[in-house]
Order: structure tokens, then C-alpha cells, then sequence
């Protein structure tokens, strides 16, 4: 987001916070006030984690600073819906927690709060914890006075809440051994993966592979149910040839995962990836051992799977995706996809890319699940799954 000579800035950091506000209701503070609670008790969480398990957790020094970059972010959506500045408050922050001045304060770095060399702790010192419980007081006396809407009788005064705790987070900070910098750097990376400005998709993971080695950028699977000696399969034929084995649930309890390689056509058409559909169809790129083996083997296509099939128990819960549209998918099951594929090329893709690939994989499925065949079109070129109608 910065350079090594451009030092992120509290308001320049704000600024670009508040353009991914996806909560059209912009006056009400119940949404950022919930966020910014949970947050502070994500925080408290990840340290009880790290008491608990001090040698097996260990996400705990990411974890401290993904929490303090959330708490940063809705600390900014609830000053702003309030009137007030984020740069402001850190500016009053750096007077050493004085009454709240507002005006023309300058705009400071993150690093201007923190001049001190941080170097990381590897567990919570008691000091840390202890900020942590003033932290989460601070949090509560100021979730209290907006709830008791004292912002309409004394706004210094409220103001004087979101100072007390831009100081606790930059003691918990100092104690942590992290920098807000890195919080706030990383807060913003997080939310442009899942909800960007612009969409602008990344060249195929192929580009530079042979033409025979390339996954298809256009190409029409027929997709078919039909019953043989009293059983249901599902056949998939492509150019009049049958590929692939013929497929049940193979569940105790029938679920029409038997349409389940439309995801694999999915991600090939959306996400320019799937080790899955190279087999299918032969196109491994053994040109490159290196990438043959670890990105088009037996292990990434069983990663392939297995991610496929925790969505799949995902999505069985939410009604199969019906009605979300682009934004809608749980933040928290697109991380999650992420954590499976770690290792693999998939895993360069970024969030809002993984969730048009499940959106319009689970679309294609909801129709064959329907109507129990038709022709699913790959248009990689335009990043597309089209299903149609199959007479």
C-alpha cells in the first residue's frame, strides 16, 4: 500500500478504510460499535489462546496484528459516523492523551506514535495483558456513551472516549512488540482482497506454458443423468466423447454431489486454476517437471478436492449460495479456502476472485441440480461458467 519512503499516514489510512464501508445504513453506529466489541474480544481471545497453548499456537504474533488492524478499522468507521477524525484523534493521541483539540492537526504517521524500536514477543507479558483489560473497559465506556447518545450533548466529551482508546491500542502495540503501521498496512491489504475498488484479473497461471499444456479457454462439457441397471449416474461428454468416470454422491444420504466437477470447471474458467480438470483432460504441464509434480500432481488435485468438498458442507447450510451475489460470501469461509491451498498457485488469487469462482460454480450447480443435465461452457478468456440449456 506504501513504499519503504512513504510512511502511511492515521488519515491517509482512514481515507482509504471508509471507501470499504459496505453498510449502506451509514448514520447508524450499531454495526462498527458490534465490530469494534468483537474485535476487542478477538483480541483478548487470540492471548487466552497463547496462555492456553504456548507452544503449540502458533499464529499468535499474525493473529495480534490482523486483530489490532480490525479494531483500527471499525475505531474509524464509528469516528466517522460520529464526526470526527481519525487523524484527529491520533494527533491528540501524541499530546500525551490531553482533552480533545480538534482543527488543523497535522497528519501524522503511524510511526509518530510509535518512536520507539518495536521487536516482536513470542507470548503476552503480563503488562500486555493487563493493557488489554484497559483496552476493553475503554472500548465499553465508549460503546456506552454512543449508545446513551451523548454525542448530542457533549461531542468533546465522546471524543475524549476514542482518545482513550487510540491510546490503549498503541500501548497494547508498544507491548505486543508490533507497530500500528503493520496493523493498519495489513488491515488495508485484507479488505482489498475481499471487496476492491477495481477488479482487475490477474494473467492465467498458463500464460506462459505451452499452447497443449494450457487449460481450455473456451470449451463445452455436457452434463447428463441417466440410469443403468437400476442405479442413476451422472456421464460428462465433451466433443462426443465421454470423460471422466460416471458419478454417484457417494453419501449415505443423496446430496447431487454427483454434479460436483462443474466447481472444478469453475475455478479452471474463473480462477485459471484446477489440478482436477489438467487430469480430466490431460493437460499437465510436464514441460516443467517442477511445476508437474508439485502443482498438476496427485497431492494438489486431492487438495483441490478436499477444498471443493468443505464449501460444498458450507454451502449445504446456506440454501447452496441462493440469492448471494458478489460481496455476500462469509469473509471467514473465503480465509479458510485460502489456509487449504496454501502452498499452491491458487493461493495468489485473491478473495474476491475465489468467491465469483464458488458464486458461479454453485449457480451452474443449482441449475443442474434442477433440471438434472446441461451444457456447461468454460470461457476463460472472460472469466466465466455458463450453463445452458441441454435438449
Amino acid at each position: 500500500m506504501t513504499s519503504d519512503f512513504e510512511p502511511l499516514t492515521v488519515q491517509g489510512y482512514a481515507a482509504r478504510a471508509l471507501t470499504t464501508d459496505q453498510r449502506s445504513d451509514a448514520a447508524s453506529l450499531a454495526f462498527p460499535l458490534l465490530g469494534l466489541f468483537g474485535e476487542t474480544g478477538s483480541l483478548l481471545s487470540e492471548v487466552k489462546k497463547k496462555q492456553r497453548d504456548r507452544v503449540s499456537y502458533v499464529g499468535y504474533a499474525a493473529a495480534v496484528v490482523e486483530e489490532l488492524g480490525d479494531m483500527l478499522w471499525y475505531l474509524t468507521a464509528v469516528a466517522s459516523r460520529v464526526g470526527l477524525s481519525l487523524g484527529d484523534i491520533a494527533y491528540n493521541v501524541s499530546l500525551g492523551c490531553s482533552d480533545y483539540n480538534s482543527g488543523d492537526a497535522p497528519d501524522l504517521s503511524f510511526a509518530a506514535l510509535q518512536p520507539k524500536v518495536v521487536t516482536g514477543l513470542g507470548e503476552p507479558t503480563p503488562a500486555f495483558e493487563q493493557t488489554l483489560l484497559r483496552l476493553a473497559c475503554e472500548v465499553g465506556l465508549l460503546v456506552t456513551d454512543c449508545q446513551a447518545k451523548r454525542v448530542d450533548h457533549n461531542q468533546t466529551a465522546l471524543a475524549g472516549r476514542f482518545v482513550a482508546v487510540m491510546c490503549m491500542l498503541v500501548k497494547a502495540a508498544d507491548e505486543a512488540g508490533v507497530t500500528l503501521e503493520a496493523a493498519a498496512v495489513k488491515n488495508l491489504w485484507k479488505i482489498f482482497d475481499r471487496w476492491p475498488q477495481t477488479r482487475i484479473y490477474p494473467d492465467p497461471f498458463d500464460i506462459e506454458a505451452v499452447a497443449s499444456e494450457q487449460l481450455p479457454r473456451a470449451l463445452a462439457i455436457e452434463i447428463f443423468e441417466r440410469e443403468v441397471a437400476g442405479q442413476r449416474f451422472v456421464f460428462q461428454r465433451c466433443n462426443g466423447i465421454n470423460i471422466g468416470d460416471r458419478l454417484t454422491d457417494n453419501a449415505m444420504r443423496p446430496d447431487d454431489y454427483r454434479f460436483h466437477d462443474v466447481f472444478h470447471f469453475a475455478y479452471a474458467a474463473v480462477l485459471t486454476w484446477s489440478p482436477v480438470v489438467r487430469a480430466l483432460f490431460r493437460l499437465k504441464r510436464k514441460s516443467d517437471i517442477k511445476i508437474d509434480e508439485a502443482q498438476d500432481g496427485a497431492r494438489a488435485s486431492l487438495i483441490e478436492e478436499g477444498v471443493t468438498t468443505w464449501i460444498f458442507g458450507q454451502a449445504q447450510e446456506l440454501n447452496f449460495f441462493t440469492n448471494m451475489k458478489s460481496g455476500d460470501l462469509p469473509l471467514n469461509l473465503l480465509k479458510h479456502v485460502r489456509e487449504f491451498v496454501t502452498g499452491y498457485e491458487s493461493e495468489r488469487c485473491p478473495l474476491w476472485l475465489w468467491e465469483e469462482a464458488i458464486l458461479q460454480g454453485y449457480a451452474a450447480f443449482r441449475y443442474l441440480k434442477e433440471r438434472r443435465r446441461g451444457r456447461v461452457c468454460i470461457d476463460l478468456v472472460n472469466r466465466r461458467l455458463n450453463v445452458e440449456e441441454l435438449s
